[in-house]
């Protein structure tokens, strides 16, 4: 789940403050140690005063070289602690008895310095390089407990801070690579205005910067929440609702809290929560679930591991935090949907205005013709409608094309289209109709129109107008979708010359 890919090192300038003191403590070590050397004259003295002189410089080459290069280079963290292994195990080896505290500090200061730059493993190949040039001179004296004590107690000491400095970059590694992936998530995830992108980016973040077995994003739809990302166990399943009531991502939702149980084994008293699996049926024995709530989205995000105790609270804050942006981002979605979805209907009647009903004609035209089947068109105006506006008033001619629309909608299914074409004159596709269910559908439409109630000012009731429709089907009649309209404009106005009220061509038509 969680990425296996090193986060980013320290730059060398942070490397080199963390070293600072370390670095000043070695070489205040190493002058110390020369200059006690140059008071008694001798030959071991000498190469140990030259000594003393090449690990100051050493230490400064590190600082000002081997830190900067050890971020570009493996080869390079590993020959130096290969070097500063084999320089403190001859140190060792050489320094007097008055002097041995020295290599115990200067291996401490050792273990700090490349545990910081370098890591663990390489930390360690300096304190094994130490211990396989002393140990065998050493090996003779250790013949007691306290001998033992004395020898490996500085090692010992050595790899406690090494495993806490390494913990603790780890930690400080971990911390600013959450916070990158907000940064870049928050970056990417509100330049979106796609909520299938937007849960693909929240997946890949909590693929990438969380150890979860399960995750899942679900928004509330009544009484159900359904999860438009769920992932369990390796797989992800499409369409599921989960219950509001009774259970943990419905309590969050409720009491609109963030909810963090690191073992679920223990007694948990949750007001109105009961025990509930889905996904693989497995239990889960660590959640977290923080709660989505803005104008237009209220829902919930939440982990799930396996594994007791799989999560802590730094994992609690990324999640809240990405529970943020997600939310903003999905709630811009939703207000881009509403806005384009306005874009395209006539803001009367609700049904589409005459660019996007071409478009969608279009649509579906193109798949009729991949599947060989006719695509149905209705034209249809409202009788006489400037006479009945004039004698009624304009809200009241309003209504009625309202209540229409109702009634054309009542007959139709979700992939028709219905489309205000200008005026009192609307025009309905029907993908997969013949001419003979087209006609059907136009007969219960002008039935339902004559059920439909409209009054006055006066709250009196006003008659009705009857609607004519002409109807063309595709490909049969006409093989592109503006000769298609043309023919059943033409036919629409047939039915008006007839007397109005009135379908062609009538139902023999088709029979024949």
């Amino acid at each position: 789940m969680k990425s296996t890919k090193p986060v980013n090192p320290f730059s060398p300038i942070e490397i080199r403050k963390f070293l600072m003191p370390v670095s000043l403590a070695a070489i205040f070590v190493f002058a110390g140690m020369a200059a006690d050397a140059l008071y008694l004259p001798s030959r071991s003295n000498l190469f140990l005063f030259f000594y003393g002189v090449l690990g100051i410089l050493y230490i400064i080459f590190c600082n000002m070289i081997l830190v900067k290069l050890s971020n570009i280079r493996v080869s390079y963290k590993a020959i130096n602690a290969v070097l500063t292994g084999i320089g403190l195990g001859y140190l060792s080896l050489i320094l007097p008895d008055s002097l041995a505290e020295i290599i115990h500090i200067l291996v401490i200061f050792c273990v700090i310095a490349i545990a910081t730059t370098s890591g663990r493993r390489y930390a360690y190949l300096s304190v094994i390089g130490i211990l396989a040039i002393s140990l065998p001179h050493n090996a003779p004296t250790l013949t007691s407990f306290e001998s033992l004590l004395e020898y490996f107690m500085p090692t010992a000491v050595s790899v406690v801070i090494l495993e806490v400095i390494v913990r603790l970059k780890d930690t400080a590694n971990q911390h600013i690579h959450r916070l990158e992936t907000i940064n870049k998530v928050s970056h990417q995830i509100m330049q979106s205005l796609d909520t299938k992108q937007t849960l693909a980016l929240l997946d890949a973040t909590i693929q990438d910067a969380l150890d979860a077995d399960t995750f899942f994003i679900g928004i509330l739809q009544g009484d159900d929440i359904s999860l438009e990302l769920f992932y369990d166990d390796g797989e992800y399943y499409n369409e599921t609702h989960i219950p509001t009531k009774g259970t943990l991502s419905g309590w969050v939702i409720n009491n609109q809290k963030e909810l963090f149980l690191p073992d679920i084994q223990e007694d948990v008293q949750l007001e109105g929560v009961e025990h509930f699996v889905f996904g693989n049926e497995k239990t889960s024995l660590s959640w977290v679930g923080i709660p989505l709530k803005s104008e237009n989205v209220t829902g919930v995000l939440a982990l799930a591991s396996y594994t007791a105790n799989a999560f802590d609270r730094a994992d609690l804050e990324l999640l809240i935090n990405l529970g943020q942006h997600v939310t903003l981002a999905l709630d811009n979605t939703i207000r881009h949907a509403q806005v384009e979805k306005q874009a395209r209907l006539d803001s009367l009647t609700g049904v589409y205005n005459h660019g996007y009903f071409l478009k969608s004609l279009a649509e579906q035209a193109e798949q009729s013709s991949s599947t060989n089947t006719p695509l149905s068109l209705i034209m249809l105006d409202v009788d006489y409608f400037k006479q009945y506006n004039d004698t009624y008033g304009h809200l009241v001619g309003d209504r009625v094309l309202q209540g229409l629309c109702t009634a054309i909608r009542h007959h139709v299914k979700q992939t028709d289209s219905v489309g205000r074409w200008g005026g009192e004159e609307f025009v309905i596709s029907l993908p997969g109709a013949d001419g003979k269910q087209a006609t059907q559908i136009a007969k219960r439409i002008s039935e339902t129109l004559t059920g439909i109630q409209v009054k006055d000012r006066d709250r009196q009731a006003i008659p009705i107008p009857t609607i004519s429709q002409g109807i063309a089907i595709y490909p049969d009649e006409a093989d592109e979708i503006y000769r298609l309209i043309d023919k059943a404009d033409k036919r629409l106005y047939v039915a008006k010359e007839r007397g109005r009220n009135q379908i062609e061509p009538d139902a023999d038509f088709w029979d024949s």
